[in-house]
């Protein structure tokens, strides 16, 4: 997969693409089906297929202040949108200038002269442009003169009823259920970062831990998961049982979260190392214990219901437990 950067000076074996265009934060069941689209049409053509979407997201643009609220960072959108089929992804940076072009400029200027598109493929709901006064009769319009077609995607339901929607998944992984929100995404939620020196308490009380910062993506519930783990090394990814605290510490004192993870079975220095934690279950909210041992105790717990839980699934360590690769990928400049 090709990533750009700019929509300008496309390379001509990716111009007349079939285009799925969107934020697809999560790239959740209904982005799958929107890009999955695209991708059919783009077969039937002979054409390439691509996907157009936006960084920063347009929502931190407008209200930088708002918590966190980001499912997936660029890199993991990336990686997911790539085990899709798809040959260009076009990421425009969202910034002051883009956010005043017209409706009608950005679907000339953006996917006709500049992309070239033959097929554009978006959600029932896709507005654009500047203040967001375009909708899909106005891109149909502009593409009848420009020679490119719009197929729109109503929104689909999943288990339960429950449309496919970021917001959702947002709401459930807040309400501390993951296994819900999983439901949508099509795989569970994953939170990744490179693992960083601690305070080596849990080594000292048996568990010792990898801690992962955050960054800026949305915090989910505080509390105790069952986690799969995979650690980066040397190109390949191996995936472990474990059980990971999300929280602020209150019973050592506190401080910005944190994710810990405790993998089962494993005596390995991870300390550099890339690491994707998959959230598989939510077991029970963070506690301030009155001492250490109280603490120790408790987490003797935590590592027994975690491991009854990851005990049913028939998972290889070698599979990854989203469908993102974790091969290198270049991201465009």
């Amino acid at each position: 997969m090709q990533v750009l950067r700019h929509y300008e000076e496309v390379p001509e074996d990716l111009k007349r693409s079939v285009v799925a265009i969107g934020n697809f934060d999560g790239i959740h069941r209904g982005h799958q089906e929107v890009i999955g689209k695209a991708g059919r049409l783009a077969r039937e053509l002979g054409a390439p297929q691509a996907v157009l979407t936006f960084e920063p997201h347009p929502r931190s643009f407008f209200s930088p202040d708002q918590p966190l609220f980001r499912l997936t960072p660029f890199r993991i959108r990336a990686h997911l949108i790539q085990t899709l089929g798809v040959d260009l992804l076009v990421v425009l940076h969202f910034d002051e200038a883009l956010s005043r072009v017209s409706a009608e400029a950005f679907a000339t200027e953006v996917l006709s002269e500049g992309l070239g598109v033959r097929h554009v493929v978006v959600g029932d709901n896709f507005r654009f442009g500047h203040r967001r006064q375009g909708d899909i009769d106005l891109l149909r319009q502009v593409g009848r003169v420009q020679g490119y077609d719009v197929t729109a995607i109503e929104r689909i339901r999943g288990p339960g009823g429950d449309p496919y929607s970021s917001s959702l998944i947002r709401d459930y992984l807040r309400q501390a259920n993951p296994t819900r929100a999983a439901l949508l995404l099509g795989r569970y939620f994953e939170i990744e970062g490179r693992v960083q020196k601690g305070k080596a308490l849990g080594k000292k009380l048996g568990y010792p831990t990898a801690n992962i910062e955050l960054g800026e993506v949305l915090l989910p519930a505080f509390g105790v998961y069952s986690v799969r783990a995979a650690i980066e090394q040397g190109g390949d990814m191996r995936w472990h049982a474990g059980v990971a605290n999300l929280g602020v510490r209150p019973t050592v004192g506190g401080g910005p979260p944190l994710l810990e993870v405790h993998l089962f079975d494993f005596d390995e220095d991870l300390y550099g190392h890339y690491m994707r934690v998959a959230l598989v279950d939510y077991q029970r909210p963070e506690l301030n214990f009155d001492n250490l041992e109280d603490m120790k105790v408790q987490m003797k717990k935590d590592e027994h219901q975690a491991r009854m839980t990851l005990a049913w699934e028939d998972w290889d360590a070698s599979w990854p437990a989203s469908p993102f690769m974790a091969g290198p990928l270049d991201l465009g400049r």
